[in-house]
């Protein structure tokens, strides 16, 4: 995701580990939660890792539950598959956070939302988060030892693209398109997961689309900082388009819809019903956003931004009664 600027001290937002309700700043740091009730030595690690705000992991988690649904051989496995992948998208959005702001410590200390995370405010130290990241990994290890072998490959080979987001918004003007094709790896993960095999067109097909829709909602949500990745010199697709926001997230939405049509219909000629449904649900609300999404208006940004998790529901929803009804 995009990151943002400001001069505010860290001292001045937090106290014993939670944000000062008397600060009035914009900060991705929320000052409640259910960490509340964990000791304040704990908050750091769930503030860097965003255990405290789940849509990152829900949209990391959709496109690998969209294969599942499609390759499961029954609806018991499904189900098993689900649920390790929710613990792996939880352990991998995770890490992917703590990289991020390992790169970008330096520039979050400029930006009002970012300026409080634990790297940036000197919360946590460098050695403190290089190891709470390899216990994430040894954790996403465990995950992925459960997976036949051929998926622990396909999951491992996403580790580049992981790697590199960060680097992608200082050097072009669509980092999006990186993150697209990272968020989107659980569709090929899903589906080598429970077949055991390598994604065939279908869905590659649906891979793509996954990604176009990845790059569509996180222009959305770039919205929200545009005026200071101007400042710094951070580059997104929200800023490219600026003014022609609506056409070209309305583009990559429908290319979205599109092409995981597409995949579906090759996958299955004559698939049950309700995962057309589902499909159609989705295209319904990612054309909403695009009804509503506006370039000064950063609180509807992220709005729009996380009501993708139920755009990505309703396919999900839709490719579960399928299997559902033909297990």
């Amino acid at each position: 995701m995009t990151n943002h600027f400001c001069f505010l001290p860290f001292n001045s937002l937090m106290t014993n580990g939670m944000v000062n309700n008397s600060v009035k700043t914009h900060t991705d740091i929320r000052s409640h939660g259910w960490w509340r009730w964990l000791p304040p030595i704990s908050h750091p690690y769930i503030y860097i890792s965003r255990l405290d705000r789940p849509i990152g992991w829900w949209l990391l988690l959709l496109p690998g539950w969209w294969a599942i649904a499609l390759g499961a051989p029954g609806f018991t496995s499904m189900v098993w598959f689900m649920l390790l992948f929710l613990i792996g998208a939880i352990v991998a959005r995770a890490a992917g956070c703590i990289i991020n702001d390992m790169w970008d410590r330096n520039l979050d200390q400029m930006v009002a939302r970012t300026s409080a995370r634990p790297l940036a405010a000197g919360t946590m130290s460098m050695q403190q988060a290089s190891l709470f990241l390899i216990a994430l990994g040894l954790t996403g290890l465990l995950v992925l030892v459960q997976l036949p072998i051929l998926a622990v490959y396909v999951g491992l080979a996403a580790t580049p693209l992981v790697i590199l987001y960060p680097l992608a918004k200082r050097v072009t003007w669509f980092p999006q398109f990186v993150l697209g094709l990272t968020f989107s790896w659980g569709v090929f993960l899903g589906w080598t997961a429970v077949t055991n095999s390598l994604p065939d067109l279908s869905l590659i097909l649906i891979y793509a689309g996954c990604a176009a829709w990845v790059f569509g909602y996180d222009t959305i949500y770039a919205v929200q900082d545009m005026d200071d990745d101007k400042k710094v010199g951070v580059k997104s697709s929200a800023l490219a388009l600026a003014s022609n926001i609506k056409a070209g997230v309305g583009a990559a939405y429908c290319l979205a819809v599109l092409l995981i049509a597409a995949g579906l219909l090759l996958h299955d000629p004559q698939p049950v019903f309700t995962g057309w449904l589902g499909l159609a649900a989705m295209a319904l609300h990612l054309g909403n956003q695009i009804r509503m999404v506006r370039i000064d208006d950063a609180v509807l940004a992220l709005a729009l931004f996380k009501s993708n998790r139920n755009a990505g529901l309703w396919l999900v929803a839709g490719l579960m009664l399928d299997r559902l009804f033909v297990s």
